[in-house]
């Protein structure tokens, strides 16, 4: 576990709390972020991610708790705090009548940058994301991984100590989402905080940290690595024939939480009671055997980021996920 200076938080939230009406979004969420980590949020959709976000960005008004960002008290200081930071919604929020340049510049402006600097700005981002042969093009004539490019330039153009990125890659396609990645490191590397909602695992588990969030509530907080380990042992591969009955037969066992195929194989979650060793995998053999089906291996395996998911969407307690808090 990484030990964090309380002179490098830049985020500290405790008790925030979002109702609409009888609907409680987010329920007693707290947290720190610290200065120059890639922060994810991961949840499933209406776990109450892009609520959360933007009540740290002073957006929406908390129901209860607080939160403080770079120092100030949100909602209440969120004027001073839109120089500082940078936001990138879920849908494209550009305008689509202006070029690629147009829309970098009118960025520029709102953030109350000079002409001066403004121009070097544009040339700086234009070039560190690949937009030069495209300045001149229009948003709407840009695939979703360029367009995706061109909405990071326009966060940043500003030179934002904190970055707010509500599930910035939905419907874009992986090669793109990769080179996105790139470009967040490169900003983390740089000293800017990131804070990113994702329900894509491969992206959750690039985060330095996570913080799972389910109906509105912390579920676990830690690295993805730790998060990961707190279910080693729990993995079970098997290999059985006929695959369909062999799940509906494991999938009505108390010892098993979760079941699914993955190719000719099921990816087994064991349930918490049980204990974390080989010997279950083997007992889950002589139990599918002893049913007249046939067994071609049954081993552990190693977790994943998608069994932490599983296993607190299920609802294990933070007894069982470990978390860094």
């Amino acid at each position: 576990m990484v030990e964090h200076r309380l002179e490098d938080r830049v985020i500290e939230a405790r008790g925030l709390t979002k109702f609409f009406g009888p609907l409680k979004a987010v329920d007693n969420l707290s947290l720190d972020v610290y200065r120059g980590e890639i922060f994810g949020f991961l949840g499933p959709n209406g776990a109450g991610k892009s609520t959360l976000i933007r009540m740290l960005v002073g957006l929406l008004s908390p129901t209860k708790g607080t939160a403080q960002v770079l120092g100030l008290s949100m909602p209440k200081d969120a004027d001073q705090l839109r120089s500082k930071l940078g936001y990138m919604t879920q849908k494209f929020s550009l305008y689509e009548d202006l070029t690629v340049e147009e829309n970098l510049d009118f960025a520029a402006e709102i953030f109350g940058l000079n002409r001066r600097i403004r121009e070097g700005r544009i040339e700086e981002v234009i070039d560190a994301f690949g937009l030069g042969n495209r300045r001149k093009q229009f948003p709407s004539t840009l695939s979703g991984g360029w367009k995706q490019r061109l909405a990071l330039g326009a966060a940043t153009i500003h030179e934002p100590e904190l970055l707010f990125l509500d599930e910035p890659t939905a419907g874009v396609d992986p090669d793109s989402r990769r080179l996105f990645w790139e470009k967040l490191f490169d900003l983390a590397a740089e000293g800017t905080t990131i804070l990113v909602s994702t329900h894509y695992m491969d992206e959750a588990v690039r985060c330095h940290r996570l913080c799972l969030v389910r109906n509105g509530q912390k579920s676990a907080l830690g690295s993805p690595q730790d998060l990961i380990s707190s279910l080693q042992g729990r993995i079970i591969e098997i290999d059985a024939r006929p695959l369909d009955k062999v799940l509906d037969f494991i999938s009505k066992k108390p010892e098993i939480s979760s079941a699914t195929p993955m190719g000719n194989r099921l990816h087994i979650l064991t349930a918490p009671h049980v204990p974390a060793s080989d010997k279950v995998a083997a007992w889950l053999a002589r139990e599918i055997s002893g049913q007249g089906f046939t067994v071609r291996l049954s081993e552990t395996s190693e977790p994943n980021l998608e069994d932490v998911f599983v296993a607190l969407t299920q609802g294990e307690s933070l007894a069982n996920i470990k978390t860094d808090e």
